[in-house]
């Protein structure tokens, strides 16, 4: 029997599973997955847009053995690019490139468009206390 703190919980990662389900689906018309816009989107925001693949592993939830993965097609379409790290000859930075900055920003207009349309029937107090529990 599941108790309410239980089920509350359960219920949340359903919503979450629905809202990457269909942010997913959006944002297969940019021909990249909700994964890689986050990437795209960590580097985007970085300085110098590029970070060591450890830092950007952590900051979007995933192994460093999982961001390598994600990230090798996306440096083979362009969108990603690899360098040496300026003080640490054993680390690599992930860098954002123009076709990946370009590719973020179109990206970008779809992930607010469906955020929008997810949360549109909750309150602006209820999203507040929402990010408040999150944050």
């Amino acid at each position: 029997m599941s108790t309410s703190s239980s089920r509350f919980f359960l219920e949340m990662v359903q919503f979450g599973n629905k809202a990457l389900k269909r942010m997913d689906a959006n944002l297969s018309i940019h021909g990249i997955s909700y994964s890689e816009f986050r990437v795209l989107d960590e580097l985007s925001s970085s300085p110098g847009t590029a970070m060591p693949r450890i830092d950007l592993a952590r900051s979007i939830g995933m192994t460093a053995s999982g961001v390598t993965r994600l990230i090798a097609p996306m440096e083979k379409l362009g969108m990603v690019g690899k360098e040496s790290h300026p003080r640490d000859a054993r680390k690599s930075l992930v860098s954002l490139t123009p076709a990946g900055a370009t590719k973020h920003e179109e990206a970008a207009a779809t992930v607010e468009q469906v955020s929008s349309d997810f949360l549109a029937n909750l309150t602006k107090s209820q999203r507040d206390a929402l990010n408040r529990v999150f944050s």
